[in-house]
């Protein structure tokens, strides 16, 4: 298929599944961020694995000879657009059966009631980030005790993982990494897969960002904030990956290693240094603001 023919089949698939997301009531809040709902054609990353998201929201389609395991869905009006993305390279968006995340912000998981709801796939998160998905976001921890309302789609969990787990569907084998800090609950994957006759160690990787607002020294719906930031990061370090993906096309700088178009090469996303570099950077991000906090005590 042609890049032309192929970008029209994006934009067609999109525009015909438009309305299947809207299924529901519930009113997302504006979007505000451009990149985060510019849609982009999915492709392969290497082996089993694609990328279905949009710019900067990242979601990622594993598929199996048993059904496909998608992780990450952006907001909720990225809905048709992952949906394209999958059909577009020649997978059923039914054929999803399990449903993963990185953390519960509704940047990441926006969609998963309504893919739930069309696909009938299960969903799993971790335990600590369990209520913040059934409630829509409402207890997320910054926003204690009044709760922040529902932010998003509430969606039933099938499934609480916890640290050391395996998730299983077909020949993939994904193990569950507990790197709280961001969310209680937020989580990274690692699996192997093989291509071109090597096996390449795979990471979507939680990066431990601290969002705007948010007190380490005072943290009232999170007593334990420093300490799980602290061992996050001494976890991630501990951590030997081939390929680093991450919640946010950003984090591990997707658009100057792929361009819309570019040839298949799984090599192009082999950066263990690129890990290192940006966990380093997150731990230092976190280590100013604790040593500014303890400078100069939050009040509230």
């Amino acid at each position: 298929m042609s890049a032309k023919t192929c970008a029209a089949a994006f934009v067609l698939g999109a525009l015909s599944v438009a309305a299947v997301a809207t299924q529901t009531n519930f009113k997302e809040p504006p979007v505000t961020n451009e990149a985060w709902t510019r849609p982009v054609p999915g492709f392969r990353i290497v082996g089993n694995v694609y990328y279905v998201g949009t710019y900067d929201l990242a979601s990622y389609l594993i598929t199996t000879d048993q059904g496909h395991i998608l992780i990450n869905t952006g907001v909720g009006s990225s809905v048709p657009q992952i949906r394209s993305n999958i059909e577009s390279l020649g997978f059923r968006f039914a054929d999803i059966r399990l449903l993963l995340a990185t953390h519960g912000h509704w940047d990441h998981v926006g969609g998963m009631a309504a893919i739930k709801r069309m696909t009938g796939a299960r969903m799993l998160m971790h335990e600590a980030d369990v209520p913040v998905l059934e409630d829509g976001g409402s207890s997320d921890f910054r926003f204690y005790p009044k709760g922040r309302g529902t932010v998003y789609e509430p969606v039933k969990v099938d499934q609480a993982l916890k640290d050391g787990e395996k998730v299983r569907l077909g020949a993939t084998e994904l193990t569950v990494h507990h790197h709280p800090g961001h969310t209680k609950g937020a989580t990274s994957f690692t699996f192997t897969v093989r291509d071109g006759g090597r096996d390449y160690r795979i990471g979507i990787i939680n990066m431990n960002g601290i969002n705007e607002g948010v007190l380490l020294l005072k943290s009232p719906g999170y007593p334990r904030i420093v300490q799980e930031y602290a061992q996050t990061f001494a976890r991630q370090k501990q951590m030997s990956l081939d390929v680093f993906l991450s919640s946010h096309a950003g984090q591990f700088r997707l658009h100057e290693k792929y361009k819309t178009g570019d040839a298949y090469d799984p090599n192009r996303f082999v950066d263990p240094k690129g890990y290192r570099a940006a966990v380093e950077r997150a731990e230092q991000n976190y280590l100013e603001q604790l040593e500014k906090e303890r400078q100069s005590p939050p009040s509230r």
